[in-house]
């Protein structure tokens, strides 16, 4: 009797951002800022970028393919309010300023100094030094094909780190290493004032407009994964405390489950610290801090579960591991009951989708999401789902190209064999990671996320951190 073959399942990887940049065009007077082009020809060779020479060929760019626009303070201003005639394709336009007033101004303050600066969707700090263009450039270009497909594609579902302040010189400081902890799986939206952002999570003009079902239906809050706000920003015309204190108490109070870090080293923001993790912007160590806390508690890394006073009491690295935590809070026990009772508030706060949804289970995450079980029912509607999904991960295999990828030695043959531009693509956009983080290889889906390139060079880079991991794997399973 012949066996019967069991049904595999298609990869459907996670695309957070529709429309892909095509050009990056740069139109500066100062020569770091166009010599920044090579990095992102290096790093993203997907991209076709182009100095542009003059204000014309500005004008008669981008008409045909979704591009960025990066400009310095000469550049913008010689380009005046001509870069808004309206174009057949989404278009960005960031300014990499070099005016010290700009970098630490809040937009209105900025404009009416420099009212050049009012042309820009987006503003990042550069300097000679810490924050030179080739440092900033990626993640300004990163930040634009994000506020491109926000904006485009504003009704389908995503995952957002909504970042609310002022000054420039903060977003050239973190956002690089924002976007080399989330890669691809999630976007950034900047917002420089509370009416900006109060429109963005809920979708309202005043605060007096919100409603349950307004906050979820008109704005983006929902998508929302993570708030990173200051203290101090504009409010109305003036610059005030009480912009960073309404907006925290909105969000804590419509979406509970939001992760919020305020980054701040005001006092004001250590009154707020019951509501969100308080980060004193620009000290030493401020950004591990800041990685930290993105890994552990916005569903990037691995799900852990914290006990009533903080403490850290299970780790799960993959869907495999939290079962084992169902498994243990299935007993009829003192440590079982308190356990559920931990479990039930992930729960209403949607802990377990979000995590889902950061490592690629999306239909997981989306089928549990709704549900508001307690208790046992809790437990074994979380189990029921995990340990369904646990049985198709080994049919659900990877195609490279012409390649089946079922396994990591699967992986590694096909990086060694297949042409590195049949690769790449599966590179440019974190498929590979995707699937490796389905399959339970976070860490090295981690490693291989922020590896982008062409040619040979590409195929090399992935090839040998594949091998490294293999042995890792390998030696772990034969640890006693």
């Amino acid at each position: 009797m012949t066996s019967r073959r069991l049904r595999e399942y298609e990869f459907v990887p996670r695309i957070i951002n529709p429309v892909k940049l095509k050009r990056a065009l740069f139109f500066a007077a100062d020569a770091q800022v166009r010599e920044s082009r090579r990095v992102v020809q290096e790093k993203m060779p997907w991209l076709s970028s182009e100095i542009l020479p003059d204000p014309q060929s500005v004008l008669g760019a981008g008409f045909d393919e979704p591009s960025v626009f990066l400009l310095d303070d000469t550049g913008l201003a010689i380009l005046g309010q001509k870069k808004l005639l309206s174009g057949s394709q989404p278009r960005a336009f960031v300014l990499l300023s070099f005016q010290p007033f700009i970098q630490c101004s809040p937009p209105q303050a900025a404009q009416q100094k420099y009212p050049y600066a009012a042309g820009a969707d987006l503003v990042f700090a550069v300097n000679k030094n810490e924050f030179s263009p080739e440092k900033i450039v990626l993640s300004a270009v990163q930040a634009a094909e994000d506020l491109i497909n926000i904006k485009e594609h504003s009704s389908l579902r995503r995952y957002i780190f909504h970042v609310v302040d002022d000054e420039p010189r903060w977003f050239s400081q973190f956002l690089p290493l924002l976007y080399s902890i989330i890669g691809q799986r999630a976007a950034v939206m900047i917002s420089r004032t509370y009416e900006e952002s109060l429109h963005f999570l809920f979708g309202v003009e005043d605060e007096s407009k919100i409603s349950p079902e307004s906050s979820v239906s008109r704005g983006h809050g929902d998508d929302v994964v993570c708030l990173i706000t200051d203290i101090f920003f504009p409010k109305g015309e003036e610059l005030q405390s009480d912009a960073g204190r309404d907006l925290i108490r909105m969000v804590s109070k419509h979406f509970p489950r939001i992760p919020i870090i305020i980054a701040s080293k005001a006092k004001e923001a250590q009154e707020l610290h019951e509501l969100g993790f308080v980060l004193p912007k620009g000290d030493q160590g401020s950004l591990q801090k800041l990685r930290e806390y993105i890994l552990n508690l916005t569903g990037i890394g691995d799900f852990l579960v914290f006990d009533e006073e903080g403490q850290e009491i299970r780790r799960a690295r993959n869907i495999r591991d939290i079962c084992g935590i169902l498994l243990e809070a299935e007993k009829d026990s003192e440590s079982g009951r308190r356990l559920r009772t931990i479990l039930e508030s992930y729960g209403e706060k949607d802990k377990f989708s979000t995590w889902l949804y950061m490592h690629s289970y999306r239909e997981l995450g989306d089928r549990l999401r709704p549900r508001r079980s307690r208790g046992r029912e809790l437990i074994t509607v979380l189990k029921r789902n995990l340990q369904s999904e646990i049985s198709r991960l080994e049919r659900t295999p990877l195609f490279i190209g012409p390649k089946k990828v079922a396994n990591l030695a699967d992986l590694l043959s096909a990086l060694r064999c297949l042409r590195p531009e049949t690769i790449q693509p599966y590179s440019d956009n974190d498929i590979v990671s995707s699937w490796l983080d389905r399959r339970g290889y976070s860490e090295l889906a981690e490693d291989l996320r922020p590896v982008h390139g062409s040619g040979d060079e590409l195929r090399q880079a992935l090839v040998e951190i594949v091998e490294r991991w293999v042995a890792i794997y390998g030696d772990r399973s034969l640890s006693p």
